[in-house]
């Protein structure tokens, strides 16, 4: 059973690296945050293809995906949903709102004002929404792709640091290398490919991939080394503040996920550092760039032998 499973994601991861040419790690850290139940922030440059991965991803699973395009005039209400009243029933009728789909893409966030990005706080922590007085639940599993432009655009509000923790992973596509963009300029890659996607895994596959993930062993001497990096990211000069417990537990739980990928029976240090910049690096506040300071935090602790 494990095997099939593991054989349906790595279908899944295929067929998006069709789409996305040349990617193929950031589609894996997209698939990390997806069996660990984490949502992931894309940040790069209008046209990279970050609305193509979120579409892509839908398609492979056969399930419904939701678009929610960011913009400075849209509204918490428009974001959940609103309740309205029917004079036929005499009575309030919810009608919900782009966020109640598995999959979905909140395109350009830092296009809205703060307000309207607090709608999505609730939502990606909890898979809920509370609407007058009501907390209504969410398609389970509920996952966020949100695309943000760089800050110097213009239009653009900065997430504030409570969003930005509901993210379980940050990422950049990139440009393309010279082969994949020529398959993009030849529309053998790119949105072009997503009409020929076929389903490549279920609902119900995500489900099991996520419980063998979690369910991976670790080690003792890789728990001091993760608790290790955490006491001294709390007591060293690059950061102002260090890493939480809950960016610890979601750094072991990428970990995991990506040992369990590898096929591996166990987790790594090497697993813990491949993720380590992705999990981290928009949750702390350090003394310069602070994929920089994370990276010399790094260094100080020696690896595991």
């Amino acid at each position: 059973m494990p095997e099939s499973v593991r054989a349906e994601i790595e279908a899944l991861q295929e067929q998006l690296s069709h789409i996305l040419a040349g990617k193929d790690e950031k589609i894996r850290h997209v698939m990390v945050a997806m069996l660990c139940g984490g949502h992931v922030l894309i940040e790069d440059l209008p046209g990279m293809g970050k609305t193509t991965m979120a579409q892509g991803l839908a398609a492979s699973f056969a399930t419904d995906f939701g678009r929610i395009q960011f913009t400075s005039d849209i509204l918490p209400a428009d974001i959940i949903g609103v309740e309205i009243f029917d004079p036929s029933e005499k009575t309030f009728v919810f009608h919900p709102g782009p966020i109640f789909h598995h999959i979905v893409l909140a395109d350009e966030i830092n296009r809205a004002t703060p307000k309207a990005q607090s709608a999505l706080l609730e939502a990606m922590a909890e898979g809920q929404v509370s609407v007058e007085r009501e907390t209504r639940r969410l398609p389970q599993p509920f996952f966020v792709i949100a695309t943000q432009n760089p800050l110097e655009h213009r239009g653009t509000f900065p997430l504030p640091e409570s969003q930005l923790d509901r993210f379980f992973m940050r990422i950049s596509i990139g440009y393309p290398d010279r082969e994949a963009e020529r398959k993009v300029l030849l529309d053998e890659a790119g949105r072009s490919q997503i009409e020929s996607i076929v389903p490549s895994a279920s609902l119900q596959t995500l489900e099991q991939a996520r419980n063998f993930a979690r369910n991976m062993p670790v080690s003792e001497v890789l728990m001091d080394y993760l608790i290790q990096l955490l006491e001294m990211s709390r007591d060293c000069e690059w950061l102002k503040h260090g890493i939480s417990p809950r960016a610890g537990r979601d750094l072991l739980a990428a970990a995991r996920a990506t040992a369990w990928l590898d096929g591996r029976e166990y987790v790594s240090a090497a697993d813990l550092q491949w993720v380590w910049l992705p999990c981290l690096a928009h949750r702390v506040e350090a003394n310069g760039p602070s994929e920089a300071a994370l990276s010399q935090l790094l260094e100080q602790v020696a690896v595991p032998g």
